[in-house]
């Protein structure tokens, strides 16, 4: 029998369910063209939902429950919060663009984005293999149909099949490893396969072998080298919208992912898998960046800039554990989930704009669709040239406070090969403001070839600005985030 305390912690995942099954119901007797009513009652919905995460988080409380398969903790919750908001900011910018090309023939939309938010919530209470596992597939699964929306456009089809080719891939890695662990410790629950390992009685051979398999996978979510190659087609071949579901929230959730599974589950083999996390990040560094270079197509280009960023991401995961201790475990691992969010927080507010240009028939995708976007609405370019001095780290944006909280945590633990490392982050960085730098340029300089002046709904018009002025404000102010993503995974840590 179920216990309270087990449906207390998923109280808010049973409402999400109940309601975007509802609400795919409801959808059936909307006859609205802009789907007003069922975007309305998403909203509300998601709107209760981050609410009650928001308040799980502060309470401080951490529960385990059925049979620790599933663990609600405040890192978790507050993970679930931003992602739920980021899902809302996604269809409120997306709902006009969405409209325009046909997508709201049907509530697909917004149900579909539901299911996905439930199976990012599943993979950041996951505390079993299983779990997880369940939480993956159902976010892959949702986004592969969302990448597909558009039924009859050549180019969404032919990113949603490469997107499942790859993604199927990567689940059989992460599969495999599973089962390799599973097999080697006789558990799928995170911190009995941790007893065991610790235990040294196992083969560290066998080990290893599945922890390849695990890291390949996780990388594959996280979208960083050589596991990269789906992003940069499925973000230019996705309708926006859907990019910006498929870019923005899910990163929250492969953070939670690989702090689960590596941090969690498989910290005595701390020393092997920053090892590969550092491979894994020195040559998204390199390949982000100077791909990106090369693009016209500005939605190309963010993807390889998020390749870029997730290595970031990854160089925060190794810097917890020095030389068998992990006094500045809390700094780091905080230091990689104050990126995730402030990188997402960026994302949101740059896709925000393309949006907002895209109109009907025409995609606001090459960089030159931006030519003059200062003349056209100084308000618009300013919050863009925002979002793309965040991304290229520089102050007093939130983008440069991350890069500098991530690279801090990498110098402090004093390893020679860290201090390298952190130098060869600041020269790639360096690299990547080119060509972010670029599009602020062509925005302020280049003559408008439209010179149809920017609209926009209210709700569209609030929400960026008030994206645009957290970018400002959480760089000036960083230290309230900075100090929560801290504070959770210590208690994290030590729950």
């Amino acid at each position: 029998m179920i216990d309270k305390l087990s449906l207390l912690a998923v109280y808010p995942e049973m409402i999400l369910l109940v309601m975007a099954c509802l609400i795919a119901l409801f959808d059936l007797a909307v006859k609205d063209a802009m789907r007003t009513p069922t975007y309305i009652l998403t909203l509300v919905t998601l709107a209760v939902v981050a609410g009650l995460q928001a308040s799980y988080a502060s309470s401080g409380q951490t529960i385990y429950a059925f049979g620790n398969m599933v663990v609600s903790d405040p890192m978790g919750n507050w993970l679930k919060c931003f992602a739920t908001l980021a899902v809302m900011v996604t269809l409120v910018y997306g709902r006009a663009y969405a409209s325009g090309r046909d997508m709201l023939r049907g509530g697909e939309l917004f149900t579909l984005s539901l299911f996905s938010l439930l199976g990012m919530f599943v993979m950041i209470s996951g505390n079993n293999f299983v779990g997880i596992y369940m939480g993956i597939e159902l976010l892959t699964l949702s986004s592969y149909a969302l990448v597909a929306l558009r039924r009859d456009h050549v180019v969404s089809t032919e990113a949603a099949m490469k997107y499942f080719v790859l993604g199927a891939l990567a689940s059989g890695f992460l599969l495999y490893g599973m089962s390799m662990l599973y097999g080697a410790t006789g558990s799928l629950d995170l911190q009995e396969v941790s007893k065991a390992i610790g235990s040294g009685q196992i083969k560290h051979r066998v080990l290893i072998f599945g922890l390849v398999f695990v890291v390949a996978g996780l990388a594959f979510k996280l979208g960083v080298v050589p596991f990269h190659m789906w992003i940069p087609d499925v973000y230019q071949g996705a309708p926006t919208v859907v990019t910006l579901l498929v870019g923005g929230a899910p990163k929250l959730a492969a953070f939670a992912v690989v702090i689960r599974m590596l941090v969690e589950g498989m910290s005595p083999l701390a020393v092997d898998w920053q090892q590969m996390l550092m491979f894994l990040a020195v040559a998204s560094l390199a390949i982000g960046n100077l791909a990106a270079i090369a693009q016209t197509n500005i939605k190309r280009m963010l993807a390889f800039s998020t390749i870029s960023h997730m290595g970031f991401v990854l160089i925060g995961m190794m810097s917890g554990v020095v030389n068998g201790h992990a006094e500045a475990a809390g700094n780091a691992y905080g230091s990689s989930m104050f990126y995730v969010v402030s990188y997402v927080l960026t994302t949101l507010a740059s896709f925000g704009i393309i949006l907002l240009l895209s109109r009907v028939g025409f995609e606001s995708e090459e960089i030159s669709d931006f030519a003059g976007l200062n003349q056209r609405s100084p308000f618009y370019a300013g919050i863009m040239a925002l979002c793309l001095f965040s991304l290229a780290g520089i102050p007093p944006m939130i983008g440069f406070y991350a890069k500098l909280a991530v690279l801090q945590a990498l110098i402090a633990t004093g390893e020679s090969m860290h201090i390298a490392l952190a130098v060869y982050a600041v020269m790639m960085s360096l690299i990547g403001a080119f060509y972010y730098l670029r599009v602020v340029k062509v925005m302020y300089f280049d003559a408008p070839s439209i010179t149809l002046p920017v609209s926009a709904p209210l709700d569209v018009r609030t929400v960026l600005a008030l994206n645009g002025a957290l970018l400002l404000v959480l760089g000036l102010l960083p230290g309230g985030l900075m100090t929560l993503c801290s504070n959770v995974v210590l208690k994290m840590l030590t729950a």
